[in-house]
């Protein structure tokens, strides 16, 4: 069957050893690593956020960014929460609404945010990335993304070459709406295809024809996107190896130039659509597993090059090319080479990084609206890193996206690096011996992910994670399966 798949795929390039890049790990292994954890979308990961943290705190932290680094570009987000429906697999913030005219309350109050935060950073208004994300954005009429996108531009200005990219659903997104974002000067797409098997999109509420996305595809490359991205999820219900081969064969047809490969994090009991689905229906453990391994020696056979833990690029993609260089980074909105390390996010759940503060806006939009139009940012909670945090947050980032790292590089010296991470030494021979990581270098500093490790990423990252050790929050998080 594997080989099968791998020969629909075109092959651009010589194809790589994918069995030995993914390998299967023994039942034992799987069962051993197989525990909650976090994405390390952030460190420290969101649970360390605290409330104490609030809306004068992220106005002055933001005051300080414009002042400090006033020639640095800024990474923009915008969260447009609305969605026509809910599926029933979704762990994103959405609102449920029919008529694009609920947005207007929203709209305006995204507006009144844009004023503040374009106030607080003063002279620092220059954008080398522009993220709109949800929710589906292509929710919003005609009228209401171009306002949009004149209230950003009318208080920010995009650089020559900025990377402009939208979220999308090719069944709520229409050829006029592609015009008009490749107008406005949008040149990437990411959409969410999730899996085109019939019985799978049953049992997620995600109706979505294959006929559909591909013509949406051929539309946006008619256009001039220059990037388009294709989300797909393994571990969704009643998905089985020869289901999951014929969507990886309809996902090959249309060669995306990116691909990113998320597991589904099922955790009804902070998302309650998902116990519509049907637990027994799940792919699990190694069964589950064998979904990703399987996509992965696909895509990498048929030319695509693995980018940090989850996520494909073609050969000459700027993701694989940063990755190759090690010069690969990631933020909220997944793996990135954007020069930017400070991201302001605007709207509900919003979260800013501004490289050394989180800051996360109210998920209720009455609440964020109230906040906002009266003159204050709509911070709910946030953190102020601390030295040893930001020192964790480079190793951890590096190892998530680079798959290796040295720890001298994180000390004064060799013998301060070994004192400084004493307890995360006494434990790698553990990882090293179950297969996971290899150690070189004087005191064994030198640490990078084999073949088998880069399965289980998180998990090695989980070592270094100080906060985690003490506060015990593993339990709030979805498994690294």
């Amino acid at each position: 069957m594997l080989s099968d798949l791998v020969n629909y795929w075109p092959r651009q390039v010589a194809p790589f050893p994918h069995m030995h890049l993914f390998p299967e790990p023994s039942p034992e292994l799987l069962r051993r690593y197989d525990t909650p954890g976090p994405r390390y979308t952030s460190y420290p990961t969101a649970p360390e956020w605290s409330a104490a943290f609030g809306p004068d705190d992220y106005a002055q932290r933001l005051a300080r960014a414009g002042r400090d680094s006033p020639g640095d570009p800024l990474s923009l987000y915008t969260h447009l929460p609305f969605c026509k429906e809910l599926c029933s697999y979704c762990g994103c913030n959405v609102v449920v609404a029919k008529s694009t005219q609920s947005a207007e309350p929203y709209l305006r109050a995204v507006e009144a945010e844009l004023a503040l935060a374009a106030r607080a950073l003063g002279a620092r208004r220059q954008v080398s990335q522009l993220h709109w994300g949800g929710g589906t954005p292509t929710f919003l009429s005609l009228e209401q993304l171009e306002r949009l996108f004149g209230a950003i531009t009318g208080h920010f200005e995009l650089l020559p070459g900025a990377e402009v990219a939208i979220e999308i659903d090719p069944v709520v997104t229409s050829r006029e709406q592609l015009a008009l974002l490749r107008r406005l000067g949008f040149n990437r797409l990411s959409m969410g295809v999730q899996d085109f098997d019939p019985r799978v999109q049953q049992a997620v509420r995600r109706i979505q024809p294959f006929e559909q996305t591909r013509e949406l595809v051929e539309v946006a490359r008619e256009l001039g996107f220059s990037t388009i991205n294709f989300d797909l999820i393994y571990g969704l219900p009643h998905q089985t190896p020869d289901s999951w081969a014929a969507t990886l064969e309809r996902v090959g047809a249309l060669r995306p130039e990116r691909l990113a490969l998320y597991s589904f994090a099922y955790v009804p009991k902070v998302r309650p659509n998902q116990r519509l689905i049907d637990a027994a229906a799940l792919p699990e453990g190694l069964e589950k597993l064998r979904l990703f391994l399987l996509a992965g020696r696909a895509l990498v056979g048929s030319g695509y090059l693995p980018v940090g833990m989850d996520h494909f690029a073609l050969p000459g993609d700027e993701l694989a090319t940063a990755m190759e260089r090690g010069r690969l980074s990631r933020n909220f909105q997944g793996y990135t080479v954007a020069s930017s390390a400070t991201v302001v996010a605007f709207g509900a759940t919003g979260i800013s990084d501004l490289g050394d503060t989180f800051a996360q806006n109210v998920r209720p939009l009455k609440e964020y609206s109230a906040a906002v139009e009266s003159g204050r940012f709509a911070t709910e909670r946030g953190l102020a890193l601390d030295a040893d945090d930001l020192l964790r947050r480079r190793l951890i980032t590096s190892l998530m996206c680079n798959l290796e790292l040295n720890l001298a590089h994180f000390a004064e010296s060799p013998g301060a690096a070994a004192e400084r991470f004493s307890v995360e030494l006494r434990e790698l021979p553990a990882l090293e011996r179950d297969g996971l990581v290899t150690t070189s270098g004087p005191g064994g500093l030198e640490l990078t992910l084999t073949p088998l490790g880069r399965l289980f990423p998180r998990n090695v990252a989980m070592l270094f994670d100080a906060r985690l050790r003490r506060s015990g929050h593993g339990g709030t998080f979805s498994r690294t399966v």
